[in-house]
């Protein structure tokens, strides 16, 4: 499922490629038909993402609302400005002298822009790597592929939705009680308050700090893989009850989230290991099987101790982490 820094990026290529102008909306596959037909003809005029939820409004104050859950996706072709948050990832998580470009397993160039606006096929999903397909003069507007739920469409720009959780128009009341729903998400939210909401919660609950840390009520934007990696580098065990686990245990989570949603977004990248030499963390952009501590590393040796890392099922998703550095 897209974390939070995924839909942050998503968000920002809807402002650079979508707000500001008049969409042609529809919806191939049918199953959005009447909200698309409301839609299309309007002007986007704003992007917001809280968490995994990203809410488009067009005028006369509509919102679209989509959450992508498991499976969903956007797809933009057509005349692409890439958002340049990717410029630089230039002394994010200790490293100062990383230059050149950087391509991982996906394809993405995680330290360098992609670039001005060029004719490309971009596909943003699950782990939201974005990687730009080069055409000699595309078919315009590009061809359905696909399920696609809705098709927004600019005199440049389509953006095709796929497989999404939630596709849903709301008026500006129900947008708001739809994000007054959500837990604090540091790149919206005053930061300094969210820390003080996110105590709050955790503290009183007698839910599993693994648990609370995935219920976007208590927090926005973390999923599985940020889950593993906060409370390994918090050295906290998962099973630990919200309330029992120390104040400023619950703080440093909250801070460690607010500088890895930071990275993430940044980078495109969910880089959670600190303190590598230029050619580990070169290696570390380039696959996801040198980025992380424990995440998908059920069976390997911890890299702080030696353990096993195991993995585990609570509340229907995995959990990895150390038996011995987060006892």
């Amino acid at each position: 499922m897209p974390e939070g820094h995924s839909v942050h990026r998503i968000a920002r290529q809807f402002d650079r490629n979508i707000v500001g102008r008049e969409v042609s909306a529809s919806s191939p596959q049918g199953r959005f038909a009447e909200g698309a037909a409301i839609l299309s003809g309007r002007t986007a005029t704003e992007v917001r993402a809280v968490g995994k939820q990203m809410f488009l409004e067009f005028d006369d104050e509509l919102w679209l609302r989509v959450h992508l859950g498991m499976y969903g996706a956007w797809d933009f072709a057509g005349e692409i400005v890439v958002d340049p948050t990717i410029a630089s990832a230039n002394g994010r998580m200790g490293q100062t002298n990383q230059r050149g470009t950087v391509l991982d397993s996906a394809g993405e160039n995680s330290l360098t822009s992609i670039g001005a606006p060029r004719r490309a096929r971009v596909r943003v999903r699950m782990s939201e790597q974005t990687t730009g397909l080069p055409e000699q003069e595309p078919e315009w507007p590009p061809p359905i592929v696909g399920q696609v739920r809705l098709r927004l469409l600019t005199d440049s720009t389509c953006a095709d939705l796929r497989g999404p959780t939630a596709c849903e128009l709301q008026t500006p009341d129900e947008m708001l009680a739809t994000v007054a729903k959500l837990g604090p998400d540091p790149l919206v939210d005053d930061v300094a308050e969210g820390e003080e909401r996110f105590t709050a919660a955790v503290r009183r609950k007698p839910t599993p700090i693994g648990q609370l840390l995935m219920d976007q009520s208590v927090v926005s934007g973390i999923g599985n893989v940020y889950r593993a990696e906060l409370l390994f580098r918090a050295r906290q065990n998962p099973h630990t009850p919200g309330r029992d686990v120390r104040e400023e245990v619950v703080r440093d989570l909250w801070r460690d989230w607010v500088r890895l949603l930071s990275i993430g977004v940044e980078t495109g990248q969910m880089m959670t290991m600190d303190d590598l030499d230029p050619a580990a963390y070169r290696a570390a952009m380039a696959s996801r099987d040198d980025r992380h501590w424990v995440y998908h590393r059920a069976g390997l040796p911890c890299r702080v101790c030696g353990t096993e890392i195991v993995v585990e099922e609570m509340a229907t998703r995995k959990l990895y982490w150390c038996p011995s550095c987060q006892a």
